[in-house]
């Protein structure tokens, strides 16, 4: 049977064992470097999981911008008067360049295009896939969608005149083209995309279009 000095003294013997251990744990933190110590303390910090330092408040979002897209169509196909009422379009990718701060490569030509649905209020609701290919090889799905429709009544009109006509140019001012895509691109530099919300404001040219993209930060 066990004592109460005997139990008292394992206690002693325990406190003192946690001493010895701690004091060998100082002695070798501070035998470490000041790079092995830097590289441990990283090892324990944690990843910041966006490229942005803004953040978006409840009171005050804010953007930032990433890249313009340029893109060129020069093929086109149309179904037209459906039963709907409505009208499908498609344009398919030719070519594309992609420049700013957060992304800069190319569109790869032939890897999709745009499907639009030409609805009979006369907005364009646009519904784009293509493959984009950054610089550094990677390669990133887009699905686009988007609506292109006249500030006034006529706009519309100048503007297939414009594209299929060589009518005079429409100025951006008179239109509203906007897109919201998502993106799918494999895990490592350009996985910020698929947890970002991206917005695009975009212009009209003859054979196709330009964006510039802003994340929601």
């Amino acid at each position: 049977m066990t004592s109460k000095d005997d139990t008292i003294i394992s206690r002693r013997d325990f406190i003192g064992d946690m001493t010895v251990l701690g004091a060998s744990a100082l002695t070798l933190a501070a035998a470490a470097t000041p790079q092995e110590a830097m590289a441990a303390q990283a090892a324990t910090a944690p990843t910041l999981l966006s490229p942005f330092t803004e953040v978006s408040t409840f009171e005050q979002p804010k953007f930032e911008f990433v890249f313009e897209i340029d893109l060129n169509f020069t093929r086109t196909q149309n179904i037209n008067n459906m039963p709907t009422g409505a009208g499908r379009g498609a344009v398919y990718l030719d070519s594309g360049t992609i420049k700013g701060p957060k992304l800069n490569g190319k569109a790869v030509p032939n890897s999709g295009g745009d499907y639009a649905l030409f609805r009979p209020d006369d907005v364009l609701s646009f519904d784009a896939r293509y493959m984009l290919q950054e610089d550094d090889g990677t390669l990133i799905m887009i699905y686009n969608k988007g609506y292109l429709w006249g500030r006034y009544s006529d706009t519309m009109v100048k503007i297939r005149k414009w594209i299929f006509e060589k009518g005079p140019v429409v100025p951006e001012t008179d239109y509203y083209l906007r897109a919201f895509p998502t993106f799918e691109v494999e895990k490592g530099k350009h996985d910020w995309l698929m947890r970002h919300v991206i917005i695009g404001v975009g212009k009209r040219k003859e054979a196709g279009n330009i964006v510039r993209y802003y994340a929601l930060v």
